[in-house]
């Protein structure tokens, strides 16, 4: 599975573009998309989803243009629902233009799934949001994180529906139990893996 990293919008988001054969899916798109566009077309790929792993509105922000374009059924956790119109009426606050899509995603259960081929675990792990998803593509080692944690950091939970215990007990029962080599792509900022931020992340 190829993974390619694009930095997008004003607090430089996190979107990943995974591809495998002739299908795609991208995480987070958090800004306009016309650079991950340029890729599917000059490599003639199919994107089949758009999965978001959590509703903060630089993690959605390109996700309704993104899907009109091509398709791609939008997926995020149902429990964030509430945060949407919060989110979009903030846009000015945030540094985005209003949004001029209407944004709809489609609710995605937790537990296994396939995209790509492969199979993927969707784990709840609330506390920057009350709907945080960790996307962990068991096979591969590799897990999209959102704003869960970060290399020797952790999310903010001072924004509606952060809760501080909620996040430091996602990251314990689920990051740090994942196979030390896992790789974790956060939604901001480098990646950095699970057994190197369980021995030095300083809020553990």
């Amino acid at each position: 599975m190829k993974i390619r990293k694009f930095c997008l919008g004003p607090y430089q988001t996190n979107g990943y573009l995974l591809s495998e054969g002739s299908k795609a899916v991208f995480i987070d798109p958090g800004d306009d998309s016309s650079a991950v566009l340029d890729v599917l077309k000059k490599e003639n790929l199919t994107l089949t989803h758009i999965l978001v792993t959590h509703i903060h509105i630089d993690h959605f922000y390109g996700a309704a243009k993104l899907a009109r374009l091509t398709g791609a059924e939008i997926l995020a956790s149902a429990d964030d629902a509430f945060l949407v119109d919060m989110e979009i009426l903030g846009c000015g606050d945030s540094g985005y233009p209003d949004l001029q899509e209407d944004f709809r995603y489609t609710p995605i259960a937790e537990g296994m799934h396939e995209f790509l081929g492969k199979k993927c675990k969707v784990v709840p792990t609330p506390g920057h949001t009350p709907g945080g998803l960790t996307f962990h593509f068991t096979g591969e080692g590799v897990a999209f994180v959102g704003d869960l944690i970060f290399a020797r950091s952790i999310g903010r939970t001072d924004f509606t529906g952060g809760n501080i215990k909620a996040l430091m007990r996602s990251v314990e029962n689920e990051i740090f139990t994942m196979p030390g080599k896992t790789v974790l792509y956060p939604g901001h900022g480098p990646s950095t893996t699970a057994g190197d931020e369980k021995i030095h992340n300083p809020f553990f």
